[in-house]
Order: C-alpha cells, then sequence, then structure tokens
C-alpha cells in the first residue's frame, strides 16, 4: 500500500550528491516512499543505493531522457496520490513535507506547491531556482521572489508566507499526480529548463493554482547538471521559454510579443556574447532556430483556453538593468 507521498530524486551519475544528500532525505521523509529515478547511469550510483539505503525504491530508464523526459519515464511506475521532484543536490530539513500536504488537503484546487529555496552555500540567501516562489513578467520573463536574474535576497524572513504564486521550481517540486498526468506531464521536447514553468501555466490555464509555502525550507547547491555560465543552458532558457509563451498565452498578447522577445533575445545574445564569450551569442542563434523547427509542434500542443491575466510584473528587464531596481 503506498503512502500518500512519494519523494522522487531523478539520477543521472549523481553518486556524489546521492553519498551527501540521501541520508538526510531518508531520515527527514519517514512519511513518504522515497524512489530514485536513474537515467541510465554509468557510474555506481544505482549500485551505492541499493547497498547502503536498500528501503529507497529504484526506477531504472533504459536511457537518458533529460530532466522532464526521465520524469514522465520514471513516474509511469510511480502510484502515489502526491509526487515531490526533489533534486538529487537539495538538503531538506526536519518537517519539510508537512506544510505542503496540508495546503493540499486544505484547498482541492491547488495543484502544485514550492517550499522555501535557500542557498546550500550560503544558507542566509536564497537560491537562484525558485527562491521564495516563481512570478513570470509581462515578456515573458521568469523571476523569483526573492531573485530577480542573478540578484538574490537574503532571508530576513520577509517570505514566511503562504501565498499564490505563477511558478513553483522544479528543484523540489510537490504536485497532485492527478493532475500532473492530466497535463501528461513535463513537455519532453524541453529536455531541461522551464518544463516546470510550461507545466504550471498549463494547470493555471486549466483553472489550478501555484502555492508556495515558507512553513518549509530546503537548501538546494544548483548548477548541479548544468552551472548557470553554461552556453548549454543559454540555449536551452530561451528556446524553452519561447516555446513555453507560445503554447500557453492568450492569442490577442501573442503575435506582438513573441516578435518582440526575439528582437530582444538578439540585443541579449550580443551582450551574452560580450560578457562570457562567442558561444553564449551562438546559443542564442540556435535557440531561435530550435524553437521555429518546434514551432508546428508547439502550436499543437496550445490549450483550448488562456488565462488573459498571466503576468505579476511589468517591464521587468528595463526597471532592473536600466531603471537599477
Amino acid at each position: 500500500m503506498p503512502k500518500n507521498l512519494a519523494v522522487v530524486i531523478l539520477n543521472w551519475n549523481g553518486k556524489n550528491w546521492l553519498e551527501k544528500f540521501l541520508p538526510g532525505v531518508v531520515g527527514f521523509s519517514r512519511d513518504a516512499d522515497i524512489y530514485v529515478i536513474d537515467n541510465l547511469s554509468t557510474d555506481d550510483s544505482i549500485e551505492f543505493v541499493q547497498t547502503h539505503f536498500p528501503i529507497v525504491n529504484i526506477v531504472k530508464n533504459n536511457q537518458n531522457y533529460g530532466f522532464a523526459g526521465g520524469y514522465n519515464e520514471g513516474l509511469k511506475e510511480i502510484k502515489n496520490e502526491y509526487y515531490c521532484l526533489l533534486n538529487s543536490d537539495v538538503e531538506v530539513t526536519e518537517n519539510w513535507i508537512n506544510p505542503a500536504l496540508d495546503l493540499f488537503q486544505k484547498d482541492p484546487s491547488i495543484s502544485a506547491v514550492q517550499p522555501k529555496i535557500l542557498s546550500f552555500n550560503n544558507k542566509k540567501q536564497f537560491e537562484f531556482a525558485g527562491a521564495a516562489g516563481g512570478l513570470i513578467d509581462n515578456l515573458g520573463y521568469p523571476y523569483c521572489r526573492g531573485r530577480v536574474f542573478d540578484d538574490l535576497e537574503e532571508d530576513n524572513g520577509q517570505y514566511d508566507d503562504e501565498t499564490e504564486i505563477f511558478w513553483a521550481s522544479g528543484c523540489c517540486f510537490f504536485v497532485r499526480s492527478k493532475d500532473f498526468w492530466e497535463q501528461n506531464g513535463f513537455d519532453e521536447r524541453f529536455f531541461a529548463h522551464q518544463e516546470e514553468i510550461d507545466l504550471c501555466w498549463r494547470l493555471i490555464n486549466s483553472g489550478k493554482k501555484i502555492f508556495y509555502t515558507g512553513k518549509s525550507k530546503v537548501y538546494h547547491v544548483g548548477g548541479g547538471t548544468l552551472n548557470k555560465q553554461s552556453a548549454q543552458k543559454t540555449y536551452l532558457n530561451i528556446r524553452n521559454n519561447l516555446s513555453m509563451m507560445l503554447k500557453n498565452l492568450p492569442f490577442p498578447k501573442l503575435i506582438g510579443l513573441i516578435f518582440f522577445r526575439l528582437c530582444l533575445d538578439g540585443i541579449a545574445g550580443i551582450y551574452f556574447g560580450l560578457k562570457n564569450g562567442f558561444p553564449h551569442l551562438w546559443a542564442v542563434v540556435r535557440a531561435h532556430f530550435g524553437f521555429y523547427g518546434q514551432l508546428p509542434g508547439t502550436w499543437k500542443l496550445r490549450q483550448k483556453h488562456q488565462e488573459n491575466k498571466f503576468y505579476q510584473s511589468k517591464w521587468l528587464i528595463f526597471r532592473h538593468f536600466l531603471g537599477g531596481k
């Protein structure tokens, strides 16, 4: 008989992370089933788990499907009512689970919940991937309470609330399994990066809510797969963000905004190239062609209904970089 919650860690050659953080997950998750989904690792991480943590269930994928496809494939084997999709480089804390489950039980319209995500390397500071809950601006740029682009706030209790947000971070992502599968899970074409934002947007378009709870906290190392300076991460973020907007924006906003974003991306590409080198400029070019290549399939995935009001801030990129806010 499965427990209500499955804590699910996706692994690919991550023995070092499992050695470091799996003991805490096991120790602080007694009321949950714990799974490791393995994306065909070539190290001995699965042997390590089987030897030292026999209580942990193993699901073996037959290839490396990436983050999005890896979870979709592995979760087919997991039948719990709720999932917590947890990065392998996350340190959990005591009572990190109950606040999320309490929100699910209080409000059936809540589909996904994110805890407070702090930096493992600077525990007073919010972490880049999620911070205190994800939001989005009117140009489709994701940001967080506690993090705007690369600027991070210190945690002084200012986000100890429980509130509705736009997207929950994939680094610690509580979700109702029923709602996850009604949306056909993550878009596997994304491979990695922003697939959780796309899923949350689809859930919102279907009438569901996404929530944050400051009563639960975890510490995230970040950059365990691709660091912030990776040209491949630049490519995936830009391509996936454009595809996400095409899928989820209301049609009246769609055409003008996509064109404007393509222009802004060109400017960003020059900036990235000057700051981080030619591979980042080329990553922007590749991202646009990747978006064009996916365009017919992306259009077919548009839902029948899109919410008209989707953003929480206006002109974030200009206010931040030009206005210093």
